[in-house]
């Protein structure tokens, strides 16, 4: 593959990741406005037409790495593993 063949193909990459970024702010602020509506609406569900919306809450529980690591400093050391991953990046 040419200089200019990849150049191309990286200013068309570029327009796709903007064009992507872009759709998804658009997609956040509908979702935004959909949630603002159903706070009015004090409800976790809503019907609209053929779709069901729902916004509840969710509780989960997470392990906290950072007090484990400041307690347990060696046994975590002891558990940590490296991983190697490659990273693609444009500048």
């Amino acid at each position: 593959m040419s200089t200019i063949e990849i150049t191309t193909k990286i200013e068309a990459l570029r327009s796709l990741e903007t064009l992507i970024e872009e759709a998804k702010a658009e997609a956040e602020t509908l979702r935004d406005e959909i949630k603002a509506e159903m706070l009015n609406r004090d409800t976790e569900e809503m019907e609209a037409g053929q779709y069901i919306v729902r916004w509840t809450s969710v509780l989960s529980n997470r392990f906290d790495t950072t007090a484990f690591k400041k307690l347990h400093g060696d046994m975590y050391k002891e558990f940590t593993k490296k991983v190697s991953s490659r990273r693609f990046t444009i500048c």
